[in-house]
């Protein structure tokens, strides 16, 4: 796959002044094991973290530190990244080796090609600039962060850890469907209860759903 620079560009409404340092943050491991986006996205995240940890704080100012920190994990957990990158139409644009098609399930990918573009960005145009590009980005997720409560897996683990000084157990019990809407199951269970399962599009999504199911059936 030959990158467009200029497509790219044009599609995220930025100028990069080093092209190839737009090209690195979209080329994955697996297509270039020396120059690829790994070090991009190990900045970008940093990047991500400043710039969204001080926001937050603005937003926020009454909030006690545990709250803000649920908020912040929210907003720069791999989930958010992915779907953000999802959004923007970056798999279009990701450099990978064995010229497979990204589907939104592909998180993984996603979340790193997102951070390492922050990254590159960073470099090449400074942190006032990163700083508004990843505003615009984030403003949704922004918008809907004082709707952050505790969730479920988190819950559930907080639980059975101050109970039982033991997690929560999970497992994967099956995955379905073609690879780009697959159904994952997953089973979880704490010390003393039943298994009880959850599915979702992503294993993630599953976790949380069993680990919700568990909750509701549980006294507290």
């Amino acid at each position: 796959m030959k990158l467009n620079i200029l497509k790219v560009e044009k599609k995220l409404n930025i100028k990069i002044k080093n092209k190839s340092l737009l090209l690195q943050a979209l080329t994955h491991k697996s297509s270039n094991k020396l120059k690829n986006n790994e070090k991009l996205e190990f900045l970008g995240d940093r990047v991500i973290g400043l710039v969204l940890s001080k926001k937050i704080l603005d937003m926020y100012p009454n909030d006690d530190e545990g709250i803000l920190d649920k908020k912040f994990a929210k907003l720069v957990n791999r989930e958010t990244c992915a779907s953000i990158a999802w959004n923007i139409g970056l798999k279009n644009f990701i450099i990978i080796g064995n010229k497979k098609n990204i589907v939104r399930n592909d998180e993984k990918i996603l979340s790193d090609a997102c951070e390492a573009l922050i990254g590159a960005i960073y470099i090449d145009q400074g942190f006032d600039y990163v700083k508004k590009f990843v505003l615009n980005l984030w403003q949704n997720d922004l918008k809907k962060s004082h709707l952050t409560i505790l969730d479920a897996k988190t819950e559930l683990q907080e639980y059975s850890l101050k109970l039982y000084k033991k997690l929560p157990m999970y497992r994967l019990l099956s995955t379905k469907g073609p690879r780009h809407n697959p159904t994952f199951k997953v089973g979880v269970c704490i010390k003393g209860s039943k298994e009880f399962i959850g599915t979702g599009n992503s294993k993630q999504e599953a976790e949380q759903k069993g680990a919700d199911n568990l909750l509701k059936n549980i006294d507290r």
